[in-house]
């Protein structure tokens, strides 16, 4: 795989207490935040082959914002494997995934154990010390060689 992307959906919203977790929807925050990402994503020429998207509301919500920014079209795997996945149910995903270039949409703690687990020796001093600090909504993490 020439590129990981992992992305933590956009803020969702607590408003309404009767929803169950899963069907929490984007709060207003991750409404702006999810196509700026689409626009970074875009901007640097991170573009994904395939994404790999929780089939909770606000992840599919985040790939549909961040998608439409996106210069071309990205199929999409929507999965409830990924809907409360610790890391290594995240890894078993990514390797059985047939795309160079993979975005997976979903949540943490997983997701942040995940890119935990795959910083190493060669990672970026910063983005390491965020990353120890907190993998918050709409956060991004890129493994390349």
């Amino acid at each position: 795989m020439r590129q990981l992307l992992l992305l933590r959906h956009a803020k969702s919203s607590w408003d309404d207490p009767k929803l169950s977790d899963f069907d929490r929807p984007l709060a207003g925050r991750g409404l702006k935040s999810a196509p700026l990402v689409g626009r970074e994503l875009a901007r640097r020429g991170w573009l994904p082959d395939l994404a790999l998207v929780s089939t909770a509301l606000r992840t599919r919500d985040t790939w549909r914002l961040v998608s439409a920014e996106l210069p071309k079209n990205v199929p999409a795997e929507f999965t409830d494997a990924l809907y409360g996945a610790a890391d290594a149910d995240i890894l078993a995903k990514v390797r059985k995934a047939k795309a160079d270039s993979l975005l997976v949409l979903g949540h943490n703690p997983g997701l942040e154990d995940f890119a935990r687990r795959l910083a190493g020796p060669g990672s970026d001093a910063g983005a390491l010390k965020k990353l120890e600090e907190k993998f918050p909504t709409a956060a991004l993490a890129r493994a390349a060689p």
